[in-house]
């Protein structure tokens, strides 16, 4: 039995995959041209990323047991042990 809850395992997963969906994306500081990809920005790494922080508060909030369970879902979701 799992002492993480369900809404919390969801929760760290979509994070994740949000945070993976990122690309590091070289934005200029001036723009050569208006139509420049200034949307890129939204998935360029920042040392700030807002993401991120979401995703170690919410691991940092859990107990020893709970990170150690997270683990071995993370081993048993890339299909090592199947």
């Amino acid at each position: 039995m799992l002492h993480i809850p369900l809404d919390s395992i969801c929760y760290i997963i979509a994070k994740a995959r949000e945070f993976q969906a990122k690309e590091e994306v070289v934005i200029p500081e001036t723009p050569s041209s208006p139509t420049e990809d200034w949307a890129l920005q939204v998935l360029a790494d920042h040392s700030g990323d807002y993401t991120l922080t979401e995703l170690i508060e919410s691991i940092g909030q859990m107990n020893q047991r709970q990170r150690a369970e997270l683990v071995a879902l993370m081993w048993v979701g890339r299909g090592d042990y199947a």
